[in-house]
């Protein structure tokens, strides 16, 4: 059974990727000067995959998703999900880590907001170029209207996918939908921040709408790309955050849109939670949208490198040794734990210096969720299952010595932070053998959501839905934990937190339940490592070298 499991997985590995490389790697063919200089669109732009070969740029911002900077910074380390101790010194980056998580960045963080803000923005900019030169085509008569269509309202819901994600992060940024007399210097659509982010909500709502009748509903044609149901997805997570980015909440509308989801049976959960974040992942029947990677043809997811010790490359034989950073927070890895359902002395059995392995854990708290395998901790080993030992590795900052063990524990947040401290990312499988790459796609929309945000929306219309707490517990049976026998906003929001962890959602949540009463975690909080910030935290500013390049912009409120 494996083995056929695993013929047919490369198979569909091979279709993916070869639709994968047209759509992401077009760029290395010079398209623009072909258009521009030497292909006739008469000649170029007649077949399916001709347009999708053009797309190429137009998806590469996408990429940003796998690594250490703009959208996974702000997304996730902004969070209590995500911690990135400096050790000694590394990760130190002049103090940049220690900002973002305790929410005390200013105006001028460039790996942060500045990558976020240029990363979507040329995607933006490059949907416009694509839809000027189809439309040209078009209108010069060179390409078939029927053909044209559908890629044309890819594109705009592409630019309206990117917009949602600045809409979410910045609140008032310029709407640019030309590329021909786009404006040098582009203003906001409005100098009130509120007025100006209920506009461009509008926007990326009437341009979802509006295309949505164009998309293919063919999900295996359309891999990593948008189709008919990452519309949806989009245009409900835009609905159920409509109260942030409005004042008017949107729960109804939110159901329309992931009820067309579940209603298509298009996707199910897969029974292995884990089989959605293989290597080979491809063939999973929840993923909704991913961001298609590969080891050498499509480079940049390298999760491995920012979050496992150096001594953890003899555990995957990695070719390159790995940078010791990303880590969960304790919070995080002890609430997969779920102290309300499992009540257990976790801080004795993790600490600073472990005495137990993972069968102690197991002996001590009972059932384990399924997802606590979303985080490496305890004894290492190397590929050959001897202990890691080797003392050469470790340094006085290795406060419990060799042999390499982690544990949830991080004892510091600066230069004193224990370098074996930290539950380590384990949410996708690791390849041995691998450089700095992975291959696994990474998953932005999943089946899962679907279902959380659908239970949401019910209990906010009613907190005593019984359908809202069904659908919680079809994702809570799954991962082997008991059902919950009722529901509210801190058990859904700790829900989320455990299910969607590494899944650039925490911060929107955290944004979304915000002034709900109760004890849950909200952004703004005090956490580890972490004072109460103030509000106007909600939003990122405005980058300050854009503030420079253009006086025609308004920085966001508080800044």
């Amino acid at each position: 059974m494996n083995k056929i499991k695993m013929n047919l997985s490369v198979t569909l590995r091979s279709l993916v990727l070869s639709v994968a490389m047209l759509v992401f790697f077009a760029a290395c063919t010079d398209l623009s000067e072909s258009i521009d200089d030497q292909v006739q669109t008469s000649d170029f732009f007649q077949d399916d995959q001709q347009f999708i070969s053009a797309m190429g740029d137009a998806y590469g911002s996408l990429g940003s998703v796998g690594g250490n900077g703009g959208p996974a910074r702000v997304n996730q380390v902004t969070t209590d999900e995500i911690i990135v101790p400096t050790r000694q010194q590394d990760w130190f980056d002049g103090g940049a880590w220690q900002r973002v998580h305790a929410h005390t960045w200013g105006t001028d963080e460039p790996a942060a907001f500045d990558n976020l803000w240029n990363s979507f923005f040329g995607g933006v900019n490059n949907a416009n170029r694509l839809i000027f030169q189809f439309e040209s085509a078009l209108e010069e008569g060179t390409a078939n209207a029927e053909l044209v269509t559908p890629f044309l309202a890819e594109l705009r819901v592409l630019r309206a996918f990117y917009y949602f994600w600045l809409l979410d992060a910045f609140g008032n940024v310029p709407l640019v939908t030309s590329f021909d007399d786009a404006p040098e210097q582009p203003s906001q659509p409005s100098s009130d921040f509120a007025e100006g982010r209920r506009m461009v909500f509008a926007f990326v709502e009437k341009e979802l709408l509006d295309n949505i009748g164009s998309l293919s509903d063919n999900v295996q044609a359309t891999y990593g790309r948008m189709n008919k149901y990452v519309a949806h997805m989009t245009l409900a997570k835009l609905y159920m955050n409509a109260e942030v980015y409005t004042g008017t909440p949107q729960w109804n509308d939110a159901l329309v849109q992931l009820n067309e989801i579940i209603n298509s049976g298009v996707y199910s959960l897969s029974p292995d939670y884990h089989d959605n974040f293989l290597v080979l992942n491809e063939g999973s029947p929840e993923n909704i949208f991913v961001v298609p990677f590969d080891k050498v043809f499509r480079t940049g997811f390298n999760l491995h490198q920012m979050t496992f010790h150096y001594g953890s490359q003899n555990t995957y034989n990695f070719q390159n040794q790995p940078w010791n950073g990303w880590s969960a927070t304790q919070r995080l890895y002890e609430s997969v734990i779920d102290p309300e359902q499992n009540p257990g002395p976790q801080g004795e059995v993790w600490g600073v210096n472990p005495t137990s392995d993972d069968a102690g854990l197991e002996r001590v708290m009972g059932t384990l969720d399924d997802r606590l395998d979303n985080f490496v901790v305890g004894p290492q080993y190397t590929s050959s299952g001897a202990r890691i030992e080797d003392s050469g590795v470790y340094s006085d900052f290795d406060l419990n010595g060799a042999p390499l063990t982690f544990v949830p524990t991080i004892n510091d947040f600066t230069e004193a932070a224990c370098r074996q401290c930290g539950a380590r990312i384990g949410k996708y499988e690791y390849e041995s053998g691998i450089g700095s790459s992975m291959s696994n796609d990474f998953v932005l929309f999943r089946y899962a959501d679907v279902l959380l945000l659908k239970a949401e929306a019910l209990m906010r219309l009613n907190p005593a839905s019984t359908e809202a707490l069904a659908l919680v517990n079809q994702i809570r049976t799954r991962s082997g934990v008991d059902p919950f026998d009722s529901l509210n906003e801190d058990r859904l929001l700790a829900e989320r937190s455990r299910e969607l962890f590494y899944e650039q959602t925490r911060r929107q949540d955290l944004i979304r339940f915000d002034g709900v009463e109760g004890g849950a975690t909200r952004y703004n909080d005090p956490w580890k490592y972490k004072e109460l910030s103030g509000p106007f935290r909600n939003v990122a500013p405005i980058p300050q070298s854009q503030l420079q390049a253009n006086p025609n912009l308004v920085q966001n409120p508080g800044y």
